[in-house]
């Protein structure tokens, strides 16, 4: 919840203002995020005042530990929120980072484009604890991202497809 959340405002501090509006979506659990993000927003707004954003909760997909055959269920459950939700945003691009709540955003996106409807372009870091492994998210997601980063040597050796630009967070 805060390590994910941490890296990708660090991420979005580097963006100019014409990544806007910016749109979040985080697992209705999650109660540090939305601070990290308001916070984060109010100070970029001194910088940027036409800044514009939104929050939206979804279920989590996965708890930490949960099984995997729960987690298929709770998955597709949040997906019956990400779909609606990523239909009435149309995104451009999804920049995500590794939470379990990237998933079924990243897949109701790739769904958009299947169906005609809108082509997003998606962008997955793979946290920067990821030395050796990908996260379940990242193993899902390396298959499906139009980009697809590590940071760390050794992932882009395993990974081909993955680019590596050293740590970016």
């Amino acid at each position: 919840t805060g390590g994910h959340t941490t890296e990708i405002l660090r991420l979005l501090s580097c963006l100019s203002e014409s990544y806007s509006p910016r749109h979040y979506v985080f697992a209705d659990s999650d109660k540090m995020s939305e601070a990290k993000i308001c916070s984060f927003e109010k100070k970029r707004a001194e910088t940027f005042p036409n800044s514009q954003f939104t929050l939206d909760r979804i279920p989590r997909s996965r708890e930490v530990r949960q099984s995997w055959t729960s987690s298929v269920v709770t998955t597709l459950y949040s997906m019956l929120y990400s779909l609606p939700l990523t239909y009435k945003l149309k995104p451009d691009l999804i920049l995500c980072n590794g939470p379990g709540t990237c998933v079924p955003v990243c897949v109701s996106a790739l769904l958009l484009g299947l169906l005609g409807i809108k082509r997003t372009i998606i962008v997955y870091v793979e946290s920067i604890c990821r030395v050796e492994t990908l996260s379940l998210s990242g193993k899902i997601l390396y298959y499906f991202s139009d980009y697809f980063i590590v940071q760390w040597p050794n992932l882009k050796e395993k990974y081909p497809k993955s680019v590596f630009l050293g740590r970016i967070v």
